[in-house]
Order: C-alpha cells, then sequence, then structure tokens
C-alpha cells in the first residue's frame, strides 16, 4: 500500500496535470490518469465509504484481543 507521503505526491502531479490538460499542454492520456487517480482518492475518502456502509472496523473495539 501506498505511504501518505506517496500519495500525496501524486495527488500534486494529479492537480498539475489538471491545469496542464486544461491549458492544453499534456495529452488526453494525462487526463484519463488524473480523473481514475481522483476517482480513487475520493471513493477511499472516510465520507464515501461511511455512504457506501463500509465503515471500517473500529480499533477501540474490546472484543479483539
Amino acid at each position: 500500500m501506498a505511504t501518505e507521503s506517496t500519495k500525496t505526491l501524486v495527488d500534486g502531479l494529479s492537480v498539475v496535470t489538471v491545469v496542464g490538460t486544461i491549458g492544453e499542454l499534456l495529452p488526453p492520456m494525462a487526463a484519463l490518469f488524473t480523473l481514475i487517480w481522483t476517482a480513487i482518492r475520493i471513493y477511499e475518502t472516510q465520507t464515501v465509504q461511511r455512504m457506501l456502509g463500509r465503515n471500517p472496523p473500529d480499533d477501540s473495539c474490546a472484543c479483539r484481543r
């Protein structure tokens, strides 16, 4: 799994790609990568996971030892 610093770096590259694509500086494949990456990052958020009913197990549960 990617670390948070790796995800942050790719998020930054994603933003640069969006700006470049809007300015027609980069090819459409870069835009596709950005759309896919952004969708994955949005899907991973706690808000979306709660909406989908996929909450991670509560780590404070004393039932697991």
